[in-house]
């Protein structure tokens, strides 16, 4: 082997040397990326589900409030269980009126015979939904007990919305603390309910979404 010969290979060796030895770096980074984007990965897949849950969550709640708004400007009368026994409203006719509605409060007012003094109020903040009474005399002032209800503690359900009895109510009215509202809505049916925990209370209304009826006068204290 000539002394050319001997300095090429040399150049081969070098070369092959050099290439081998900037491919280190390559392998190192590729396997820098497996190790952190897995984890990344992971983390991005967590984030898009929660997401995705929490969206979900969101939609039962203004499914349950756009279903409500679309009866906006109808009345509809309810019924009583064969059973009920009660002397404030068995015998009368009772109306609710979905009388104004907005993206975050709905307003309900709820007539018992000529007594046309309740108003069920409902708010939409924060992917929660709030049952307020608003009660008032025939001259439009406040009652005394009144702006009494809860908060649904979570989304609920599209059909059915639930209302603990908050702090406000507990302090209003100590033996309505352990009060629970709640409203189911579909297409054909809407229902009012209370049941007082610890207690035989219990009342409910249920109101024909099929069949509307003559809209009635404003409520007491009502400012259009």
């Amino acid at each position: 082997m000539n002394e050319l010969q001997i300095t090429d290979l040399k150049r081969k060796r070098n070369r092959n040397f050099f290439v081998w030895l900037t491919g280190i770096p390559t392998l190192k980074n590729q396997l820098i990326y497996q190790v952190t984007m897995k984890p990344l990965t992971l983390l991005a897949v967590t984030f898009l589900l929660s997401t995705s849950l929490m969206a979900q969550e969101k939609n039962e709640a203004e499914k349950f409030w756009n279903t409500l708004t679309r009866l906006c400007g109808n009345a509809y009368e309810g019924q009583l269980p064969e059973s009920a026994a009660n002397d404030s409203f068995t015998g009368k006719k009772l109306i609710m009126h979905v009388r104004a509605c907005d993206d975050k409060t709905i307003r309900i007012p709820f007539f018992v015979g000529d007594d046309k003094s309740r108003t069920w109020v409902l708010r939409l903040e924060n992917n929660r939904i709030t049952l307020k009474h608003d009660h008032r005399h025939q001259d439009g002032s406040e009652d005394k007990i009144t702006q009494y209800g809860g908060t649904a503690t979570n989304a609920g359900m599209s059909a059915i919305q639930v209302f603990p009895a908050d702090a406000y109510t507990a302090e209003l009215i100590p033996a309505a603390a352990t009060n629970v509202w709640w409203i189911t809505l579909d297409e054909k049916v809407f229902t009012y309910n209370l049941r007082r925990i610890g207690s035989d209370r219990l009342f409910t209304v249920t109101f024909d979404l099929t069949k509307k009826v003559s809209i009635p006068d404003a409520p007491w204290g009502w400012k259009d």
